[in-house]
Order: structure tokens, then C-alpha cells, then sequence
């Protein structure tokens, strides 16, 4: 159906557009990113149109909205709510091993939370604990390393692009178990290079500018707590509850167990909302537009990668066959590697949560084949996502929050290349070593 790589235009200038306009026109971005998502998502609804006619471009994108789109905005949504009403009162002294405490407890809770919610819960405490040292960029610089973006590699609720896997039918206790020793590896060598970084500029602060705490710390709004337990209960109810009842929607196919897990985590997030004192979402710095942009961003992301996917399928027959034999070895076996290495690379510098899509489909898209024989494919799309989104600011979504609550606290955070040195020169021979250890 979709015979020329036309198809892929909005696709690809979407992606473009979020990751050069918020660089090369910032204002202009800020102020319309919302209407340049919808350009793109117009064209390829035009274009469907005028292919299938209305009624059919209808259908398709309806079919992606319901099942694809409203699941994985509802599970943000949820998050990013609960994580908004958990506070972390009180100040540290920003020791080396503090910190580094501070940065494992936010690796661990980005897999429950979210990379999103655990940035926003920790980022203030950490900035506060560091208050007033000549040298704090670093201790930022990491927690978007483990924090942002590692840390949430073994549940489908700690980023995005394993949440897309799970609605399209990987188990959700399989990242936990084939992804928890790079994750362990991974997040071990960056704790230990962090706390001889810190150490080393501890040793050279003077007095005067070594932070001393002055409240006692205490955690808040725990009821939120009792909510992300309820969150992933509702989650797990829907993998394992198969009652075999349909609705129709307007053409699409929903199931008894998918409305009423989207519907509990509506009704959670709500209930986090109502449940949480106004205060607390203040003193986080609590607001919803992170979460707008990203509800209008994914929408226009999902439409657009409708023909995409559809050409992806074909595999070695449809017009991305030389993506394919990129990431094939000579005999045609897939290549683990490959897989890592293109997935990553393109999460780098584009949004983790399409590219994760891409690679999904350009393996075949069958989660049971892809658990099965092709699982060291899944692991390499699956840790080339979540990992490599940390090798820029522009990779995952929590990585230019925290950059700029940084900024905007008064550390000195490094610009866009800057950062991208210190991710090259930590990260990527991280990553060769994942390869060399897991991914041969």
C-alpha cells in the first residue's frame, strides 16, 4: 500500500523537528511546537485520505490512537502525577557517598516510577544537597546517566519505549530478566566512576563551600506511594486477566482487560490529584507542561508513524531493505550488535520512543518470535533505547528537564556539545564493553 519512501516524510521531519527546533529556533519552538506536530500530522492524514479515503484513513488512524497512543499517554500520565506528589523534604550534606546513595535510590525507583518521576523527585534534593559547592555540574551530569535514563531499563513502567514494547506483547517481567545484568553493570561502573569524580573535587572544596544539612529529611505525600503499587498492579491484572470480550470503537477492536486498565490508571493518576496536598506539588515544582508538550508531540508522532511501521514489516522486501541488511550478519542471521548500535545512535539524537518502535518492526514485530529465538535482538533494541537516550540532552525526556531545573538553580551545567563530550567519553566506551560482554 505504502509503495514509495514518501510515506516516511512526516515521518522522519517530526522526529527532526524535536530534536533540531528546540537548538537551531528555540523561541519559535517553544511557542509552536504544538501547531509544527499538527502540520505534520495533517499532511500524512491528507495524504491517507486521499490514498484510502476518508473513511479509511479514519479507520487507521483511530486504530493507532486507541491502541497505541491513549495506553502509552494514560501510563505517563498516571506517573507523572503520582511521582509529582512525593516529595522529599529536608537537605543533605552533598558528600561523595551521599550522593552516590542519592543517585542508586533514583536508578532503582526509575524502574517503578518511571525515568521522568524519579528525575523530578530527586533532582531538587540533590541540587539542595549540593548547594554552594564550586564544582556540581558532574553530580548532574550523572544523575542524568543513571537516573534519566538506565535506571529504567527493567520494567515497561520505567521509560517509554519498553512500555510500547509491552503494548505490543512483550511479557512484562522480560526486560527484568534479560536486561538486569547489563542494567547492573552498567550502573555499577558508573557509580563507581562517579564517586572517584566526587571524591576527587570533594578533596578540593574548601570548607566554606562544603554544604551542611539543616532540616531533617523526611518523605511526603506517601499515600502516592500506595498508588504507584496500584498502578502496577493494574498493569499486571491486564497481561494476565483474558477474558476474551471485545468492544468495537469505531472500526477498532478494544479488549475487557486493556479499557479497564487504561481506566484504572486514569482514575489513579486522578486520585493522586485529589489526594495529594496542593503544597507538596508546589515545593516539586509540580507543573503539567512536560507533560502537554509530550501529549502533543507523541500524538502527531504516532499518526505520522503509522506507513512506517506498515513498511518496516515488510521487511527484506519493502523499502527498507538496506536498513535491514545493516543490521544482518553476512549468513543472514541478525546481528545483536548492530541492533544496539543503530537503535542507540538514532535514540541519541532523535526521541527513544519511536526509534525503539522502529527497530521493533524492523525486526519483525512479533513479540512472541522476538522473546523467543530473537531475544538477543529485543535485548540489543531494548538497551540500545534506554541506554543511548543518556548520550544527549535531546534523547529522553527527562534529560533536558533536569538540565534545565539545573540551569535554572544556578549549577553550571555544560551546553549541548558540552555534554555530549561528557557522554562520549564516559558512555560510549561503557557501552563497547555491554557489547563486548553481552551483545557478541
Amino acid at each position: 500500500m505504502f509503495v514509495t519512501l514518501l510515506w516516511a516524510v512526516p515521518f522522519f521531519g517530526i522526529l527532526l523537528s524535536i530534536a533540531l527546533g528546540p537548538l537551531l529556533v528555540p523561541r519559535l519552538w517553544q511557542h509552536h511546537h504544538g501547531t509544527i506536530a499538527a502540520l505534520w500530522a495533517f499532511t500524512l492524514a491528507v495524504a491517507l485520505a486521499l490514498k484510502l479515503g476518508a473513511a479509511g484513513a479514519a479507520k487507521l488512524l483511530l486504530h493507532a490512537l486507541l491502541l497505541d497512543y491513549l495506553p502509552f499517554i494514560l501510563v505517563l500520565f498516571a506517573l507523572f502525577s503520582i511521582a509529582g506528589g512525593i516529595h522529599l523534604r529536608g537537605s543533605l550534606c552533598g558528600t561523595p557517598m551521599v550522593n552516590a546513595a542519592l543517585l542508586a535510590l533514583g536508578a532503582v525507583l526509575a524502574s517503578v516510577i518511571g525515568t521522568t518521576g524519579a528525575s523530578m523527585v530527586l533532582v531538587r534534593p540533590l541540587i539542595r544537597a549540593n548547594a554552594g559547592r564550586a564544582r556540581n555540574a558532574h553530580v548532574m551530569i550523572f544523575f542524568i546517566f543513571l537516573v534519566s535514563n538506565i535506571g529504567g531499563a527493567l520494567t515497561p513502567l520505567g521509560d517509554p519505549p519498553l512500555f510500547l514494547g509491552f503494548l505490543h506483547g512483550v511479557d512484562f517481567f522480560w526486560t527484568l530478566r534479560n536486561l538486569w545484568q547489563p542494567t547492573l553493570v552498567c550502573a555499577g561502573v558508573l557509580l563507581a566512576l562517579f564517586v572517584a569524580l566526587d571524591t576527587a573535587f570533594w578533596l578540593r572544596e574548601t570548607q566554606a563551600h562544603r554544604p551542611q544539612p539543616h532540616e531533617p529529611l523526611r518523605v511526603e505525600g506517601l499515600v502516592n506511594l500506595v498508588l504507584v503499587g496500584l498502578v502496577i498492579a493494574a498493569i499486571l491484572l491486564c497481561a494476565v486477566w483474558q477474558p476474551g470480550v471485545e468492544f468495537q470503537l469505531f472500526g477498532t477492536r478494544l479488549a475487557l482487560q486493556n479499557v479497564a486498565r487504561d481506566s484504572a490508571l486514569l482514575v489513579l493518576g486522578l486520585a493522586s490529584l485529589a489526594l495529594t496536598p496542593r503544597a507538596l506539588r508546589a515545593a516539586n515544582g509540580f507543573e503539567w507542561q512536560p507533560l502537554i508538550e509530550v501529549a502533543i508531540l507523541f500524538a502527531s508522532i504516532f499518526i505520522c508513524i503509522i506507513p512506517v511501521l506498515a513498511m518496516l514489516a515488510l521487511g527484506r522486501d519493502g523499502l527498507f531493505a538496506p536498513l535491514v541488511a545493516m543490521v544482518t550478519r553476512g549468513d543472514g542471521v541478525p546481528d545483536p550488535a548492530a541492533y544496539f548500535w543503530a537503535s542507540g545512535l538514532l535514540s541519541s539524537v532523535l526521541d527513544n520512543a519511536p526509534t525503539y518502535l522502529v527497530f521493533f518492526g524492523l525486526a519483525g514485530g512479533d513479540a512472541t518470535q522476538l522473546m523467543g529465538p530473537l531475544a538477543p535482538i529485543l535485548a540489543a533494541i531494548s538497551l540500545g533505547a534506554v541506554f543511548m537516550g543518556a548520550n544527549s540532552y535531546i534523547g529522553n525526556a527527562p534529560n533536558f528537564m533536569v538540565y534545565a531545573i539545573a540551569r535554572r538553580s544556578g549549577i553550571n551545567m555544560p551546553g549541548f556539545f558540552g555534554y555530549m563530550l561528557w557522554s562520549g567519553g564516559i558512555l560510549l566506551p561503557l557501552f563497547l564493553l555491554v557489547t563486548w560482554m553481552f551483545l557478541r
